[in-house]
């Protein structure tokens, strides 16, 4: 009986199997032939994001929705693939794509839990998952995962598999692929990282939000330690090796700056330069712009400009705190919603948001995103003091519960705050007009707005070298003896009264002493001499638009409206003796293959570019702009030691824009500063103290290395030497314009009225 038992156990076992067996192979026969085809591995075309270099090929933007860079399996480091394979799949190159002990084990396992788990996922299976499966842990799915696996096995060798799945795995913040993983976490290439560090990235893949070494540092160090133990199971590393890596501090890329340098506002140039030229293919092909961005020279613009900010900032006082949060929420329990805070408020690079804990007049103690807690006392008070007193308004002070800025410093923590006031520099090499540094602004994450190209900006006494440029045609001579007496115009039965500055008077001033001092009575009157139409026609030699110049007297005052790009481009005419160069920031767009698709033929002075303007000319006022710096309003920038500098300080009526635009002959400079909405910068904040020390800060270090290149006098020029209270003094003429004081009515004592508006006229700058 029990014999009997046994054997029709068996048959109907046997027959379960045959049936099994059948049905698995007539799903086989189905399903085969309906499997997606293998293309989209075997052309592989990732979605490449589009990446920007400076013109030394340092990466200072990348745009798309991966983060994702392709690298050739014969690139990977043999280490990388090691770590990969103690991770992931320690027989890959020995299996046919699929482990059937881990499949049957995975099975099992779910019905015995009940639960759907992954078990034995090949890096094969993980391929065929990420290109054509979904994440749903089904039998269904893990089938066709099984057989697309064997297809893939059949038709690509296994450096190919591996390629594909090096470069297409998802390994958390965004990155794709272990080479981006690698500028992710460490801030590193491929190339460059530790045992330690190709561990902790090989951990990635089972759960990459698990095992973030950011988010969940304890849980990826468990997962890195397991994964160097089987490294050395499996002899891939040897016991030297293995210790030296389980001891290694690895430090993580933490900070918010993605890129080596701040380029941001040249990034989102060529972003939107690079969408209008290809549109969404943009962010997809793999494109490479390479700028003409200098990467130190770009990385001393962006520090020279935050600097000559926070000091401005700094003279004006603590404004309080930028918030408060419910002091509820301050207990050791609520981390999260003090996290959760913060992240709504944008760290500007050293520039901290913190939420105060305590506070007193001695010390207080911050809340910083991550759990970090920090003091801040002595010096690091000092900035904002007054705003610990218990007189003020509880709304302006700093107490439990305020959201503050901090720095680190040398010597500690300190209160800060995020600047109001803006700022921009651009620098721009005048022989070709390759930019070289641009910053649009004081932080681009708080504001993306570009002042360098986009901010209209009345430029003051900035622009009266062009003004002073057109009188030089006109006959005007540096040595021109002008009246610097009170002016007097009637303008629509209503009296406009120019004054200088300072309001005194200097009585007959030559045109040189009343440029290097920014006499604005002198300017005024050079204008009426040679007409506003000829000077607003004199503008377009610079590349100016008459349109935001009206050919009014307040033009000599600078009432108009520039871009600080224009500035750069208008000044580059001077440094390049006379040619118009157009600015440009692109050098070349090449395909991911390295194919240069496109490349900027720039114009060169000299070569290819319009000469628009007397090389006399710019001699001459290049003459004049040096005497500004040497011994006018920019004396500042006597500091950098040098005889080859020129420029003009700006400031506007009641000290709404601050300028500072400068040159040696081999780069341009442009420096602003002023609020978004205008409003005065303050009573004694001119161009020479808001953004001439900006200009001197970034000009020492761009001009480090570089020699003086004195200014050349061309033909046609003709220098006299005479004797004056100050001494000896040399002047240029044009050789057809000899005379100091030719006779064009410039020393009367009231001008003749003109057409302009009274808002006009009330617009005028000092």
């Amino acid at each position: 009986m029990a014999k009997k038992l046994v054997i029709s156990l068996f048959i109907a076992f046997f027959g379960l199997a045959i049936i099994g067996i059948s049905l698995a192979t007539l799903a086989v026969i189905v399903t085969y032939p309906k499997l997606p085809s293998l293309d989209a591995l075997t052309d592989y075309k990732p979605k490449i994001p589009l990446r920007i270099f400076s013109e030394d090929k340092v990466l200072i933007g990348e745009f798309g929705e991966e983060r994702r860079a392709f690298t050739p399996i014969n690139q990977v480091p043999p280490l990388m693939i090691k770590a990969l394979l103690a991770a992931e799949d320690e027989r890959f190159y020995q299996h046919g794509g699929i482990d059937y002990i881990g499949v049957l084990r995975a099975i099992v396992g779910n019905l015995l839990s009940g639960h759907s788990q992954s078990g034995a996922s090949t890096i094969t299976m993980q391929v065929a998952k990420n290109f054509y499966l979904s994440n749903e842990k089904t039998y269904t799915r893990k089938f066709n995962e099984a057989l697309l696996s064997f297809k893939i096995e059949h038709n690509l060798s296994k450096d190919q598999i591996l390629e594909l799945y090096i470069n297409q795995i998802y390994l958390g913040q965004r990155a794709y692929g272990f080479s981006s993983a690698a500028q992710t976490y460490f801030g590193k290439e491929l190339k460059d990282l530790s045992i330690a560090e190709f561990a902790m990235l090989a951990g990635l893949p089972k759960a990459p939000s698990a095992y973030n070494p950011i988010v969940n540092p304890k849980r990826a160090t468990l997962r890195q330690m397991y994964v160097l133990r089987r490294m050395a199971e499996l002899n891939f590393i040897d016991e030297a090796q293995y210790k030296a890596a389980q001891t290694e501090q690895l430090v993580f890329k933490r900070s918010n700056q993605q890129f080596p340098i701040h380029a941001e506002y040249v990034a989102e140039m060529v972003r939107q330069m690079m969408l209008k030229k290809y549109q969404e293919a943009t962010y997809t092909q793999g494109f490479k712009v390479y700028t003409t961005i200098n990467s130190q020279a770009q990385q001393d613009a962006y520090t020279a400009l935050r600097s000559g900010i926070l000091e401005y900032d700094n003279r004006h006082g603590y404004k309080g705190p930028e918030g408060f949060i419910d002091a509820a929420l301050l207990n050791a329990q609520q981390d999260e919603q003090l996290d959760e805070t913060l992240s709504n408020t944008k760290d500007a690079d050293e520039l901290r948001a913190a939420i105060v804990l305590s506070s007193n007049v001695n010390q207080v103690t911050a809340y910083l995103h991550g759990g970090e807690k920090i003091t801040i006392q002595g010096d690091g008070l000092r900035f904002a003091r007054n705003a610990l007193s218990d007189k003020i308004p509880p709304a302006s002070r700093i107490r439990p519960g305020a959201i503050i800025r901090v720095n680190a410093t040398e010597k500690g923590w300190a209160i800060t705050q995020l600047p109001q006031v803006e700022g921009a520099i651009v620098a721009m090499n005048p022989a070709n007009g390759a930019i070289r540094a641009l910053v649009g602004g004081f932080d681009f994450n708080n504001s993306n707005f570009n002042h360098v190209t986009q901010a209209w900006r009345q430029p003051g006494s900035s622009f009266k070298p062009f003004i002073y440029s057109a009188s030089l045609e006109r006959g005007v001579t540096p040595a021109t003896m002008i009246n610097d007496a009170p002016l007097v115009i009637e303008v629509g039965g209503q009296r406009w009264e120019p004054k200088n500055y300072d309001g005194s008077f200097s009585g007959m001033t030559s045109v040189r002493r009343a440029l290097t001092f920014s006499k604005n009575l002198v300017s005024v009157r050079i204008l009426q001499a040679i007409g506003a139409d000829y000077a607003q026609q004199h503008l377009t030699r610079f590349g100016f638009d008459p349109k935001q110049h009206p050919a009014y007297l307040t033009m000599a005052l600078g009432a108009g409206s520039v871009t600080p790009l224009q500035m750069a481009e208008g000044y580059a005419v001077f440094a390049n003796t006379g040619y118009r160069v157009r600015s440009f920031f692109v050098d070349r767009i090449e395909d991911a293959r390295g194919k240069v698709l496109a490349q900027t033929q720039p114009e060169i002075a000299g070569k290819n570019a319009p000469r628009t303007l007397d090389a006399r000319n710019a001699f001459i006022m290049s003459s004049m702009m040096g005497d500004v710096i040497r011994m006018g309003t920019a004396t500042k920038a006597k500091a950098l030691g040098r005889n080859d500098l020129a420029g003009k300080t700006g400031t506007t009526n009641d000290a709404f824009d601050a300028w500072f635009a400068g040159f040696q002959p081999s780069l341009v400079t442009i420096t602003w500063i002023g609020f978004d909405q205008p409003k005065s910068l303050g009573a004694r904040e001119t161009g020479g103290a808001a953004a001439l020390p900006i200009w001197v800060n970034f000009m020492s270090k761009a001009l480090k290395n570089v020699p003086e290149s004195p200014w050349q006098m061309p033909e046609g020029v003709i220098a006299k030497t005479t004797e004056t209270e100050r001494g000896p003094i040399t002047e240029y003429f044009y050789q057809e314009f000899q005379s100091t004081n030719p006779q064009l009515g410039l020393s009367g004592g009231s001008g003749e009225s003109e057409t302009a508006p009274i808002d006009e006229i009330k617009e005028q700058l000092f």
